[in-house]
């Protein structure tokens, strides 16, 4: 088959860390498949712009994955320039793909909805299989994060385009387990039938992580320290994020051998590093950015690896947290400071969650972590890893090719 993949934000990972497009159309294409990669030509949060002359797209191979990327404006933070950025990519999405040869299936990726939509309307005049793949509910997300009211009229805008994608894609695959809840919340399983929604996770590269983990080591005192059990976090460290309450569970700990190590760059990293030092803690220590390459040696070496969010009402529908799956295919027992819906750590049993993330509480299940005797942590690690095998984007790809499959 001949399949696009349409992202805003699947330009190669070298240039922003978003591999489930890349690892899906490397495993499509060893499969036997011809795949294109359309995005947009703007990074997402940085300056960069992959077309810098007057062309209108451009065409880059890299690491054999065959990308499209068509000219958008250069945005900073999400604004009216992001916005206009949005709508600039589906809007010209169809006069560049008109000249490419017409696909057997679409593949077209929310957020944002507005080039979601695009691709299902282009596979419905072109009359091929589309698929819309939902890695984020808007405008629920908006909703949920407070941007924005359930009434205002771009969220009710958003929410008809959404409910049109989902009507009218032929297949809908969601990257949280629980989405179908979702759409029988909003009222619509008569017009959004439960046969025409999947679920297909984030997951993780095993090959590539096992080779990363043995050929990047990062030599690190404090992972190196047969003393300590180390709590391991890695990921972006944003006020969105609320990394302020390990600060505060860092200070409610009493096991001194407790050491919470934080990976991540983020504009909240500066003011709780300053915390840290000004507080006299010495049981969390904020490491700084590391490439993605050297995080499967990090996090293979923790005692616990720790899944933290804001909490929010999407949760309800399961997680797609992506650094999950690094921490599962490291074969480390994992702890999440939220108890979400659908909890894949739950399912796998290889990990434990807290239903009070206040610091004080936190800091207690963490110390009870720590408790466990070895082979307790040792069996929720095995089953980290088992369950790791089942988010291998093989086993993924080959999901995404039995959905096309079965559209009609």
């Amino acid at each position: 088959m001949n399949i696009w993949l349409i992202n805003h934000y699947a330009v190669p990972p070298k240039y922003y860390p978003l591999a489930r497009p890349t690892l899906f159309a490397k495993n499509l294409m060893a499969m036997g498949h011809t795949v294109t990669v359309f995005a947009a030509s703007s990074v997402h949060n940085s300056d960069v712009n992959l077309i810098t002359d007057g062309r209108k797209w451009r065409e880059e191979t890299v690491d054999g994955v065959h990308y499209v990327y068509i000219k958008c404006c250069d945005y900073q933070g999400s604004g009216l320039k992001r916005i206009y950025n949005i709508c600039e990519f589906a809007w010209k999405l169809p006069g560049v793909c008109k000249r490419f040869s017409k696909p057997d299936a679409i593949v077209a990726t929310s957020v944002p909805p507005t080039s979601c939509a695009m691709g299902v309307r282009m596979g419905r005049k072109w009359g091929c299989k589309t698929v819309a793949e939902i890695a984020d509910l808007w405008p629920e997300s908006i909703v949920s994060f407070g941007i924005a009211g359930p009434h205002n009229p771009a969220v009710l805008a958003l929410r008809r385009l959404e409910k049109w994608i989902y009507k009218n894609a032929g297949a809908v695959v969601f990257t949280m387990e629980g989405a179908y809840d979702y759409i029988v919340e909003q009222g619509w399983e008569n017009e959004i039938p439960r046969s025409k929604v999947y679920h297909i996770n984030n997951g993780v590269d095993l090959e590539q992580f096992d080779y990363n983990t043995e050929h990047f080591r990062v030599d690190d005192p404090d992972l190196d320290d047969p003393n300590t059990f180390k709590v391991v976090y890695t990921g972006s460290i944003r006020k969105a994020n609320g990394l302020g309450i390990l600060v505060d569970a860092a200070k409610a700990i009493r096991d001194p051998r407790i050491k919470i190590l934080v990976w991540g760059e983020g504009d909240e990293r500066e003011e709780l590093t300053r915390r840290v030092v000004e507080e006299g803690l010495t049981n969390i220590v904020f490491k700084g950015k590391v490439e993605k390459k050297y995080v499967p040696s990090i996090v293979s070496r923790a005692d616990l690896n720790l899944v933290h969010w804001g909490e929010v009402h999407l949760i309800q529908y399961g997680v797609s947290y992506n650094k999950l799956f690094d921490y599962m295919a490291a074969g480390r027992p994992i702890f999440s400071t939220v108890r979400p819906g659908y909890s894949i750590w739950e399912k796998y049993d290889c990990g434990r969650d807290t239903e009070d993330p206040r610091p004080e509480p936190l800091a207690h299940e963490l110390e009870k972590m720590a408790a466990l005797p070895p082979e307790e942590l040792s069996r929720l690690g095995e089953n980290a890893r088992k369950g790791a095998e089942d988010y291998d984007f093989r086993v993924l790809t080959q999901k995404l090719l039995n959905v096309i499959g079965e559209i009609e």
